[in-house]
């Protein structure tokens, strides 16, 4: 059998890529709440038409929240992969997980409220 081209392996890449992106907005309730918000600012953005650097940090803001909470889902799915049944180190790596997502999601409400209050008021 032939060796695919660097080429035909891109494509295929961006194609599970696309999968895992569309699997995960599609089965988890915290990135749908996510992109809703993300869609929400988004919309705002235009509304009060914020300036390019404004744009740049909101989104890079949308990508660490949504590519953050992506990895805690992930996390999540291989630790109850490897142990089932509730284990305190499995909850440890767990609750790490979600700190994480809490962080960037702190961080990334600041960035908001620092574009959006002063356009607002």
């Amino acid at each position: 059998m032939p060796k695919e081209s660097f080429f035909v392996n891109r494509i295929k890449s961006v194609g599970y890529a696309l999968r895992g992106a569309l699997l995960l907005i599609r089965t988890e309730a915290s990135i749908k709440i996510q992109v809703f918000i993300a869609l929400v600012v988004t919309a705002a953005g235009f509304y009060y038409e914020i300036s390019a650097t404004e744009w740049i940090l909101q989104i890079f803001a949308i990508a660490l929240v949504i590519g953050i909470e992506a990895m805690n889902t992930v996390a999540e799915k291989i630790a109850d992969y490897i142990q089932p049944e509730f284990d305190k180190k499995i909850g440890f790596i767990k609750d790490i997980s979600a700190g994480a997502v809490m962080l960037v999601s702190i961080a990334a409400a600041i960035i908001g409220f620092i574009i959006y209050i002063p356009k607002i008021f």
